[in-house]
């Protein structure tokens, strides 16, 4: 196959592309751009299938590397502006890359350079100084099981690891979504998510093949996303829960505008009072499960469908494949629990360099998600939340997310996560971490009260913390493992 951006140039070049930063860019001129990136590329010595890293944010420049380096068929390493230069140079060495491209503002610049000066083998340069070469007409074609990108996973339990998505798994999730949701000429997707994570570059491949515009935004700020929503005529955009909340905040009771026809809500579970409150109004909500491991969606509410609390009655795309299993790999009946195991075209064919934690997770030629779901009697996955998230108290098993969703009904909580702590009497004990509206009064013994009448007595935390914000990474997802962190400092209401 050819390059999907130089295919679909050559069918649409005149069509927009990009919108950001007050320019617009059609695709004849983004594939112009990218092809001249691509040569400049392999003037510095790139060859098929060598790693380079790219630091930015959410920055134009990002969307022409991402198709240059589809032309040059080399693996695009996205890092996350987030981290630290060593945390930046741990993946580049582990990618084995020699060349890092970044942004052109200072202090990405600055941050680059400081990665070189931890890795003797990396270059840096500057997105400007890449932006000319000569381009090879017409392009070679891709191998659709050669790598493409190497994104690092969010770590919310640990280390990141490097999951090797295939041009062939990004063409599938992107045909995938598009025959999902469907696709029209005239659809703009607002993109806010970090391009470095997979649910945002997910957009930019989505786009390039149905031939529609990406509106895209430096950042996250709820009042412009309402402005955009407005004015920018968008039709389909992707959030995080936390995302949604705050935009829904902004408008308040308004209504949503008559070109939006598509929420995709992912990254995690949703509150069931955020959906009821999204319905109440006429938002589109898609609830979606995605990872890194199948190149972003998996499996999403159709569009049209009713909008149910628990978020579930999600559909995987076509191609995909979802089974619920125990621990031993045996498939689950209808309404039992279990882990969530994912094949298909969309799948990883592994994480690099580490056959070990390859072998674990593609056991038996599926994707074992680590993620616990149910299935309904008509086949709808609901998500419950991550294996490892579950806790032990007393020998009795607890899902944060069954403890969260009850907690979350309390009209003083506006979020809430759930964790273990030690126990010397229990193993663990049930936490729980609560963020209240502004001038809320609610307390610890108020909130007990409120979650006995939901929650077997077991379930119920025994230590509360009332904090300002939840610790969450650069795409959303809370980072749980940093509650216990906080439980050293943090005062404490226990029960």
């Amino acid at each position: 196959m050819k390059p999907w951006l130089w295919e679909r140039a050559a069918r649409t070049p005149d069509a927009l592309a990009l919108e950001a930063r007050g320019a617009r860019i059609s695709y004849g001129e983004l594939n112009a751009r990218a092809e001249r990136r691509a040569g400049a590329l392999r003037a510095r010595g790139c060859a098929p299938g060598d790693r380079v890293g790219a630091l930015f944010g959410n920055d134009p420049a990002f969307v022409e590397w991402l198709h240059a380096a589809a032309r040059a068929r080399v693996v695009l390493v996205p890092l996350n502006a987030r981290l630290t230069p060593a945390e930046h140079a741990r993946q580049l060495d582990h990618a084995g890359a020699h060349l890092l491209v970044h942004a052109d503002e200072p202090t990405v610049a600055a941050a680059a350079h400081a990665v070189t000066a931890l890795s003797a083998s990396l270059r840096a340069v500057s997105s400007s100084e890449l932006a000319q070469g000569s381009a090879a007409a017409p392009p070679a074609d891709l191998d659709p099981a050669h790598p493409a990108a190497l994104i690092f996973t969010s770590g919310t339990s640990g280390d990141a690891k490097g999951v090797v998505l295939s041009f062939g798994n990004l063409l599938a999730s992107a045909i995938g979504s598009i025959l999902h949701l469907g696709a029209l000429p005239a659809d703009r997707w607002l993109a806010t998510l970090p391009l470095f994570h997979v649910g945002g570059l997910a957009i930019l491949v989505r786009s390039t093949l149905a031939g529609s515009a990406v509106v895209l935004h430096e950042r996250f700020d709820p009042l412009e996303v309402s402005r955009a929503l407005d004015s920018d005529a968008i039709s389909l955009v992707s959030f995080v829960p936390t995302m949604l909340a705050r935009v829904l905040d902004v408008r308040g009771e308004a209504a949503p505008p008559a070109s939006l026809r598509a929420i995709l809500l992912g990254g995690a579970a949703a509150p069931a009072p955020l959906l009821e409150r999204a319905a109440k109004t006429g938002w589109p909500v898609l609830p979606t499960y995605g990872l890194s491991e199948a190149a972003s969606q998996v499996a999403t509410l159709p569009p049209g469908a009713p909008l149910r609390s628990d978020g579930g009655g999600l559909r995987p795309l076509f191609g995909v494949e979802v089974r619920i299993c125990d621990e031993l790999g045996a498939e689950l009946p209808d309404g039992t629990p279990g882990e969530i195991l994912v094949r298909g075209a969309t799948v990883t064919p592994g994480y690099w360099r580490n056959p070990e934690a390859s072998a674990r997770a593609l056991a038996d030629g599926w994707l074992h998600t680590g993620d616990l779901g149910v299935r309904d009697s008509l086949g709808g996955l609901a998500v419950v939340g991550r294996a490892d998230d579950m806790l032990v108290t007393g020998g009795e098993n607890v899902h944060p997310a069954e403890v969260e969703a009850a907690l979350a009904e309390h009209p003083d909580v506006i979020e809430v996560a759930v964790a273990g702590l030690p126990d010397p009497d229990y193993g663990q004990r049930v936490a729980a971490w609560v963020v209240l509206a502004p001038g809320a009064v609610a307390g610890a013994a108020d909130l007990e009260s409120f979650a006995r009448a939901r929650l077997a007595s077991y379930k119920l935390p025994r230590s509360w913390r009332f904090v300002r914000e939840l610790p969450r990474n650069a795409s959303g997802k809370l980072v749980r493992r940093e509650l216990a962190e906080q439980a050293r400092g943090d005062h404490a209401h226990s029960l």
